[in-house]
């Protein structure tokens, strides 16, 4: 995927079948840019969303791929005709399907049956949006934990690449004087980055728009647990795009 080739140039190889989480401060477009590399790859996706309404997901999408902002694509949908469809035939060709509302794994088993129902396969690629938002998970470690040690399992029984987003501290030293830099592993809340095989820490620098990406955590390749080594992208917020520089 050649808009993560800085990524790649710093050894750090996400794998199919892996649990990875994509960890940020608050207004970091972890959404957008876990959006983004799921489109990119173009692999059957079961998104999980507890913030995004409907409209808000398929806005960012018909956004990336059109290439405008979403009061755009909000007048494209109000004319109707050619230029409608051109939004929802966007949207079409990405292979994604959205789940929105509270998270627990009660409605997580549910809508995977639904989507096995319906396409008579596992999604190659789940996201959770994010694990914080999982029901109970909002202030306690245990049920974090329980998030972690599910999403695993999951992994593993489904062959599926299962992302999860989270949060790091905003109220850290580093997070007051260096607000634009990815967060260290240690400001990960919960601790829980040292989970997946793979963690990575992001952060939106919204002067340059430069996008850096550190990886805190990697099984089977090498890592900075400090995120002062990272990859930087190019981010267009109101497109939900992502550049190699």
């Amino acid at each position: 995927m050649p808009g993560l080739q800085p990524l790649y140039n710093m050894e750090v190889r996400p794998r199919h079948g892996e649990v990875v989480m994509i960890a940020g401060r608050s207004g970091t477009q972890k959404s957008g840019f876990a959006l983004w590399w799921m489109a990119q790859m173009g692999l059957p996706t079961l998104y999980f969303s507890a913030d995004m309404s409907p409209f808000t997901a398929s806005a960012r999408i018909a956004s990336m791929f059109l290439g405008e902002p979403t009061e755009s694509i909000e007048e494209r949908m109000a004319r109707g005709g050619r230029a409608r469809q051109e939004a929802l035939d966007a949207i079409e060709s990405v292979p994604m399907t959205f789940a929105f509302g509270q998270l627990n794994w009660q409605s997580v088993d549910q809508e995977l049956e639904s989507y096995v129902e319906l396409w008579d396969s596992y999604p190659q690629c789940v996201v959770f949006d994010n694990l914080m938002d999982f029901e109970g998970a909002e202030a306690d470690y245990s049920v974090q934990m329980n998030v972690m040690s599910n999403a695993t399992a999951f992994a593993r029984e489904t062959g599926a690449t299962t992302v999860l987003l989270h949060h790091a501290s905003d109220k850290s030293w580093d997070a007051k004087t260096a607000p634009y830099e990815p967060p260290s592993r240690n400001e990960v809340k919960g601790g829980l980055s040292e989970k997946p095989e793979l963690s990575l820490s992001v952060a939106l620098d919204p002067n340059s728009m430069e996008y850096k990406i550190a990886c805190i955590k990697q099984r089977m390749g090498p890592s900075d647990p400090t995120a002062r080594r990272y990859a930087v992208l190019r981010c267009q917020p109101e497109l939900t795009r992502f550049h190699a520089r």
